[in-house]
């Protein structure tokens, strides 16, 4: 007798046996049978769960291979500035804000726009002074590489004078000899972090990677295990089963742990270990593998390791192969080195020696080339593997280097909703940054996944929005941004393949899940419509209606 039976559907089993059907059916958290309402509601029992699907698509749970769920979860309860233009308007939403949480040390916003105070106009402390002064004050941009912060959150944290900070990462100084405000990159901004409600230990595992030094009381893990645990059912809302997280340490493996055993872990989590560019190498050995060894059960794993090799292009620390066009390429500005090329090379060799996938945040093309060498220098030291290395982001890649990612077997691991043609961001804002002849290979997953070169998709939340739909929209129906651009639209198939399948492909987990067959994981989303009779652009009226991981539904709309 099935444990649950989901009829009635069209599903989109990424079977090539079998890649259409009506119905599956369930049972100890594996998938039992697949076929036609008839044969499978024939399995039913008395105390079957049965789910009709009403025509609706059922696949594969989405994977996110790309998260940080615990700034994520947090960031849930922050004042989001999305969509938020200009002082009198920020004044009219943080004001409330503060006065509505007077405990806080920190009044602290999220999602406030490179140009919100209009194009080429950055933010300052006296900006935010003028909106709040006698509290500290601060907001994060989107991409999560740059925290602006008023006079008396710069004094708090000991920043107003400047500091010394890790390469890569820079206090941005005024005319006045004092800080400005802008803080570029972890390095700078940390201390800033350490004022928000869950003391910084919320970005630990991104900024750092080490653990809370002094460690969190029963109290504060309690805190920010609930935290997650309500990011993990906004997760399995959108239908996802599976995450991939993109900043960790030994504290979230612990707490996602303890979340499994109370019965709140409604995500598989794939977790890394994070590698900075003031670590030295001789650390990866140390700490990597013992910890890999800690955590290798289905549901909590240590699975990668992560690293940066760059910023972002909207604050000139992504690395480009030259200056940045305009002011933005002032003194020759290329980029910032989160690594040298010599370091980050040995630790890509010793992380691939030691058997680990790695992940490496690159979003310039310098900053890609950069990692498609190192990635072929592990190959020419370790040997060539099944290593399935990944480059996150890669928003500029040079059109000579896509050939090189298939001829090493490197995944691009792709976010369609950072793209100016993705309905998220200002369409207009990333192309005064870069120089017209970098457009051929800016945002190219198309041209990515034409020369073989593997393609996932992700969300890199709290980045963008956790809603997959939202994603799908931005790789199926992207804006047109005219001449020059080369049209990069996928095709639904391709898009949630490259969400569900090809995401459990990139972990390992080929054998074992994204795809409905039997005997595979009981991972599975019910969609409110029919995918493939939606118009592209109308493709966010689909939303999940059920989510099933191992085999226990999740969530139900």
């Amino acid at each position: 007798m099935a444990d649950i039976v989901i009829l009635n559907g069209t599903l989109i089993t990424f079977d090539e046996a079998r890649p259409e059907a009506e119905a599956l059916a369930l049972e100890g958290g594996k998938i039992t049978a697949v076929g036609s309402t008839a044969e499978i509601k024939a399995l039913a029992g008395p105390e079957t769960k049965i789910i009709d699907a009403k025509g609706g698509t059922v696949l594969p749970g989405f994977i996110d291979s790309h998260v940080h769920l615990f700034g994520g979860s947090v960031e849930l309860d922050c004042l989001n500035l999305y969509g938020v233009e200009g002082i009198e308007a920020m004044r009219a939403a943080i004001l409330p804000y503060a006065e509505a949480n007077p405990d806080d040390r920190l009044v602290f916003c999220v999602m406030a726009d490179y140009d919100i105070l209009g194009t080429g106009r950055t933010l300052t402390r006296h900006d935010l002074d003028s909106i709040l002064s006698d509290r500290p004050l601060a907001m994060f941009a989107p991409d999560h590489h740059t925290v602006w912060a008023n006079t008396a959150a710069l004094e708090a944290t000991g920043l107003l004078q400047g500091a010394e900070v890790d390469a890569g990462s820079e206090i941005v100084m005024g005319e006045d000899g004092l800080a400005n405000g802008e803080l570029l990159e972890p390095g700078a901004y940390s201390p800033i972090l350490d004022l928000t409600r869950h003391g910084g230990r919320e970005m630990l595992g991104l900024t750092t990677g080490k653990d809370p030094e002094p460690p969190a009381t029963p109290e504060q893990r309690k805190m920010d295990k609930d935290v997650i645990a309500r990011g993990l059912a906004h997760c399995a809302a959108q239908g996802i089963t599976g995450l991939h997280l993109m900043d960790g340490n030994r504290y979230q493996l612990e707490l996602l742990s303890e979340l499994e055993t109370e019965g709140r872990l409604l995500c598989r989590c794939h977790v890394p270990f994070h590698v900075k560019g003031t670590d030295p190498v001789e650390r990866i050995a140390a700490e990597a593998p013992a910890l890999r060894e800690d955590y290798q059960s289905d549901m909590v794993k240590l699975s990668h390791v992560k690293m940066f090799i760059d910023g972002v292009i909207e604050s000139g620390t992504a690395l480009m192969l030259r200056p940045y066009p305009g002011d933005l390429g002032a003194n020759d500005n290329m980029g910032d080195e989160v690594f040298t090329q010599e370091h980050f090379t040995a630790c890509i060799q010793e992380a691939d020696r030691l058997g680990f996938q790695i992940a490496v945040h690159a979003i310039g093309d310098a900053g890609v080339r950069r990692t498609i060498d190192a990635y072929a220098a592990a190959q020419s030291s370790n040997g060539t593997r099944d290593s399935r290395h990944r480059i996150e982001h890669i928003e500029v890649i040079h059109p000579d280097d896509i050939p090189r990612m298939k001829a090493h077997g490197i995944v691009a691991s792709l976010q369609p909703g950072h793209a100016p043609t993705g309905h998220i961001f200002p369409p207009g804002a990333v192309s005064q940054y870069l120089h017209d002849d970098q457009i051929e290979g800016a945002y190219a997953w198309q041209t990515m996944r034409e020369a073989g070169v593997p393609v996932v998709f992700s969300t890199d939340w709290p980045v963008i929005q956790m809603d997959v739909m939202d994603t799908v929209k931005a790789a199926i129906a992207p804006l047109d941004m005219g001449e020059g651009w080369t049209d990069q639209t996928q095709t639904l198939h391709d898009t949630l393949a490259s969400y569900t399948r090809d995401n459990a492909w990139v972990e390992f987990n080929e054998g074992v899940k994204g795809q409905l067959t039997p005997g595979m994981m009981a991972d599975v989303v019910v969609m409110s419509h029919d995918l493939n009779t939606l118009p592209a652009d109308q493709i966010t009226q689909a939303q999940a209606t059920t989510t099933i991981m191992n085999g226990h539904v999740t969530f139900q709309r």
